[in-house]
């Protein structure tokens, strides 16, 4: 695509700026006293059941109470501005396998948990574990460093906070149509680079029959005006390492770089603050998200420790067809499958692995 042939400015909610969406509070939603009781009831019936989590669906959850709040979810997250944070799950009093039970469950209204890594995990966690960010087969989520703004590999991601930090770990959250509409305006040049294909490192993450890397825009317009999003610089960093990848260009570079100050800067993000019982949910194709980094306590049942999702939602925008072809499977709706490595069955381990 060339500059001539970019789409105009997109226009939707979810084409929002960080100033603008600190002033309003309509994205924080605090759990009421009814659907927390309703939520607790379901949650100890599960627990004595001694259920698999991996095994819950939305049919062993019932719970009519929360039904105007997964409706809320949905509006906010899948049709309006992309994103939603959930407020007051009452991590204290439940064990770890209970808020597993709860926080999985409440996804499962939402859409059907997928794997999120090469291990089969559809319960992920995000706690650093000591790897080496640099290194090409391990993950940002597993460090304490600072994640540069990026997507997920999914619908949706949503994020519970069990224990923040010690200090940092601040969540950070931008608009990719906002980002879009002013390198547009701004730099035209850069954004062509940025919806012509890439390559990206599957980080030794390989589905049957696929090669180590694959090959997407970051930017996709959509017919009818749409746009959807997937960038992770360092996936496009690592796939350097094949011979067989072309190498990056200087210009393709200038863009990802324009790309990532803006998103960096006061004008664009949003910044969170997690505390215990926070979830935040976010549109993985209409948001890239960041992470501060942070310092943690030295005792470790006191270090910082959040529990992932990411959730293929029926109800999610259009797709390019790469997205669930040469880049991943699609599930029983059509919708990305996550990262399926063959033998490896899925499975909700409840602490970090």
């Amino acid at each position: 695509m060339t500059i001539e042939t970019l789409p105009r400015p997109i226009a939707a909610a979810h084409a929002w700026r960080g100033p603008e969406m600190a002033a309003r509070q309509d994205w924080i939603r605090p759990l009421t006293g009814d659907e927390i009781g309703a939520l607790d009831a379901e949650v100890r019936r599960l627990d004595a059941s001694g259920i698999d989590i991996a095994a819950i669906g939305p049919a062993d959850m019932p719970v009519p109470a929360l039904a105007g709040l997964i409706a809320e979810i949905r509006r906010q997250v899948l049709q309006a501005h992309g994103f939603i944070l959930l407020r007051g799950l009452p991590v204290e009093r439940w064990t770890t396998r209970q808020t597993a039970i709860a926080y999985f469950g409440l996804g499962t209204h939402l859409g059907e948990p997928v794997s999120q890594n090469g291990k089969g995990h559809i319960l992920g966690h995000v706690k650093d574990i000591g790897m080496d960010y640099a290194s090409p087969v391990h993950r940002g989520y597993q460090t304490a460093a600072r994640l540069p703004y990026h997507t997920d590999s999914a619908d949706v991601v949503g994020l519970l906070c069990l224990r923040p930090a010690k200090a940092g770990g601040l969540s950070s959250i931008a608009s990719s149509a906002a980002l879009y509409n002013a390198m547009l305006e701004r730099r035209p040049d850069l954004l062509a680079e940025l919806v012509r294909p890439v390559y990206r490192d599957r980080r030794g993450e390989v589905p049957a029959g696929a090669e180590e890397w694959y090959i997407v825009p970051i930017f996709n317009p959509m017919p009818g005006g749409g746009l959807i999003t997937t960038y992770v610089r360092s996936t496009m960093r690592k796939a350097q390492r094949f011979p067989q990848v072309p190498r990056t260009t200087p210009a393709l570079e200038a863009a990802c770089d324009m790309l990532d100050a803006l998103a960096e800067s006061d004008e664009f993000h949003l910044d969170m603050d997690f505390h215990p019982g926070d979830v935040q949910l976010i549109n993985n194709h209409w948001v890239l998200h960041s992470r501060t980094e942070y310092e943690d306590f030295p005792e470790p049942e006191r270090r910082r420790h959040l529990f992932r999702l990411w959730l293929a939602c029926a109800e999610g925008p259009e797709l390019p067809e790469v997205f669930t072809t040469t880049w991943q499977g699609a599930n029983a709706n059509g919708r990305p499958g996550g990262i399926l490595v063959p033998g490896v069955a899925l499975n909700a381990p409840l602490e970090a692995e």
